[in-house]
């Protein structure tokens, strides 16, 4: 079985791999001296401060884990000079027809997306319809909700 693929910039990749880093030493540290200090109160059956620490021990190796194996089959792209036509890691200014106002997102890759930063991911409904198109191309977003269009209006 091939293995899957996580199309990143350079700064994604550079972030994933400072993340890595952090949850491997600072954070896995931090977490071993909180169930080292909750050992020493005694009795572990009824420890909750014990418990949540091994859950937050095994939370941390989960993220580690998918981190890693990320960061092992990152394709990094390189950010295209080109303004002309919508690629990852470009801006772009779109009209919602349906919401009737003006939006900017940055397409990145699935690892970099967040909706709270505007950062959505080639491979999300609206990143992928944006994708090679050129500013005034009205496009068409097959999202889980129903079908609705978007123009470009601005790629930066």
């Amino acid at each position: 079985m091939a293995e899957q693929q996580y199309i990143m910039t350079q700064k994604g990749y550079d972030e994933a791999v400072e993340k890595l880093k952090y949850l491997q030493t600072v954070k896995r540290q931090e977490i071993v001296d909180r169930i080292s200090e909750a050992r020493s109160h005694g009795d572990l059956s009824e420890n909750a401060e014990y418990d949540a620490a091994r859950n937050e021990q095994t939370m941390n190796e989960i993220e580690i884990n998918d981190l890693d194996y990320k960061i092992k089959n990152a394709v990094i792209v390189s950010e295209s000079n080109d303004k002309t036509i919508v690629n990852v890691g470009r801006k772009v200014r779109v009209y919602d027809f349906e919401m009737e106002e003006e939006e900017v997102y940055e397409i990145t890759g699935s690892t970099e997306s967040n909706a709270m930063e505007n950062k959505i991911s080639n491979e999300s409904p609206v990143g992928a319809a944006l994708l090679k198109h050129k500013v005034g191309d009205v496009v068409k977003v097959n999202a889980p909700d129903g079908e609705y269009k978007l123009e470009i209006r601005e790629i930066f």
